[in-house]
């Protein structure tokens, strides 16, 4: 039998960086998932913050050279990687001279929202798949952690929907308590648009371009769900209304038995 293949796409993990409990989870996961037999990959920003020489990042030549567009816009992806401490895994960083050689996160030195975040969160989406692709490596499942990553279950069901290396994929959105109160700017709601696949009923998901509503999108075009119990009040409306998707429930802050997620990956795999 063929090993199941298991795609993290995060904005945050342990110990590359650590803003939230997702970055915990996210380290937790592909470990356990490597032990029981199944093939892991993980892809995330490199963010600035993230010191290469400490974590032993390199660039992977074969795979840097895509050009990620935005808005008619050619953004070069280069591609790095690490081995993950404590584990015979690898995790790849998407980095861009534009959106991520800045040593701050998604807030400058006076705590104020990049005004580009709308721009770095479609590159890292978009490129996160066009990565996937030029690996040649068909995923089983895509597991998305944070609001960076929310427009990938969107993009799956839509521009990459025919796409040969995603036809079997199923995709997870782990869904958490707001992670910032501004909104994302730059005609955010017009650039998502990557393809001509993508309509205004998929884009009004998204177009208040707030952590509520891209939430809300992430959820609406996942096959799975795993949902923490701090939601704000359009969230837990929503999620009421999704039908066909099955979903975890887990407690924040509190550690889980990680194979609650083997069992649920295996759930989503049998469906």
């Amino acid at each position: 039998m063929e090993k199941k293949r298991i795609l993290i796409v995060t904005q945050e993990m342990d110990p590359y960086l650590a803003i939230t409990e997702a970055s915990r989870i996210a380290n937790e996961i592909p470990k356990y998932m490597l032990e029981s037999g199944m093939e892991i990959r993980v892809l995330m920003p490199k963010f600035g913050t993230i010191n290469e020489r400490r974590h032993r990042l390199h660039e992977v030549v074969r795979l840097s050279g895509i050009n990620v567009i935005i808005n008619d816009e050619d953004y070069p992806l280069v591609i790095k990687v690490a081995s993950l401490p404590g584990a015979r895994l690898q995790v790849y960083f998407l980095d861009n001279e534009d959106f991520f050689k800045r040593k701050m996160v998604f807030h400058d030195e006076d705590n104020k929202f990049f005004d580009d975040n709308s721009d770095r969160m479609i590159f890292f989406c978009k490129g996160a798949l066009e990565t996937v692709r030029k690996f040649g490596w068909a995923p089983d499942i895509i597991h998305c952690f944070g609001w960076m990553t929310s427009l990938i279950p969107m993009y799956l069901k839509t521009t990459y929907k025919d796409d040969p290396i995603f036809a079997n994929t199923k995709v997870i959105y782990s869904v958490f308590k707001n992670e910032f109160n501004e909104n994302l700017k730059n005609d955010f709601a017009n650039k998502l648009a990557i393809s001509e696949e993508i309509s205004k009923k998929h884009i009004d998901y998204f177009k208040n371009g707030d952590n509520t509503s891209l939430t809300i999108g992430g959820l609406e075009f996942a096959d799975g769900l795993i949902v923490g119990e701090s939601l704000d009040e359009k969230v837990s409306s929503h999620l009421k209304k999704a039908k066909g998707k099955q979903v975890l429930k887990i407690t924040e802050n509190e550690e889980q038995p990680v194979n609650i997620f083997g069992e649920f990956y295996q759930n989503i795999l049998a469906n």
